[in-house]
């Protein structure tokens, strides 16, 4: 809701475990409660906004002002919802199909027919040769610094900076390729060339009934 023309496809899970005419109403369910989330939050925006604008010193609330002025003009797209059953290869390729559909809706997303400079796609192959090496380690874990000079010793990347590297990395990070969290101060040296390592720990520590598993250990 702060991002400036955001685009939000609601996935329902756990389809396996409804009645095939619970489905249908529990889409409808949450479709009907997300149009009146954003329509209190509109109501709620304008009523500020109101309120600061007929208060006796106006002046003083310039910066709230701002700010809630630009949240108002944060426009948000919900797309209708996708319901799967996670367990079905089916329902997963299903998603993938309609996350597709929309991300080439250039309507919904104008900047998809952005082209990338050449090197973009060159550091991308680069880093998937490095990823799939036999002397990458599973975890796919790598320090930014020697990423970087892995990459220097590939001839056409030989004057490959720093800061072009951070700006490429992001892009790949949005799109999948790699996981790079360099909001967090104790990774932000760290680049995760394989993805899937990262999917397989969570898998492991973040589980449903979790806590009950290990209370069962004596």
């Amino acid at each position: 809701m702060r991002v400036p023309n955001s685009v939000v496809l609601p996935v329902g899970t756990h389809v396996d475990c409804c009645q095939e005419e619970e489905v249908e109403e529990k889409r409808r369910d949450i479709m009907t409660k997300i149009s009146a989330m954003l329509a209190e939050r509109k109501s709620n925006l304008a009523h500020f906004i109101n309120n600061l604008e007929g208060s006796e010193e106006p002046e003083f609330y310039v910066d709230q002002w701002e700010k809630l002025k630009e949240m108002e003009s944060c426009t948000l797209t919900i797309l209708n919802l996708v319901a799967v059953n996670c367990t079905n290869h089916h329902d997963i390729r299903k998603l993938e199909a309609a996350i597709l559909k929309h991300v080439k809706n250039e309507e919904l997303f104008p900047e998809v027919v952005r082209v990338l400079p050449p090197i973009y796609r060159q550091v991308e192959a680069a880093i998937i040769d490095i990823a799939q090496s036999e002397e990458m380690a599973n975890h796919g874990m790598m320090d930014l610094q020697h990423l970087l000079s892995k990459l220097s010793q590939c001839k056409h990347l030989a004057s490959l900076g720093r800061e072009l590297l951070q700006d490429i990395l992001r892009y790949l990070h949005r799109i999948g390729l790699v996981v790079w969290y360099e909001e967090i101060k104790h990774l932000e040296s760290t680049v995760f060339l394989q993805p899937t390592f990262l999917i397989t720990m969570f898998k492991l520590l973040v589980r449903y009934c979790l806590a009950q598993q290990l209370e069962s250990i004596s």
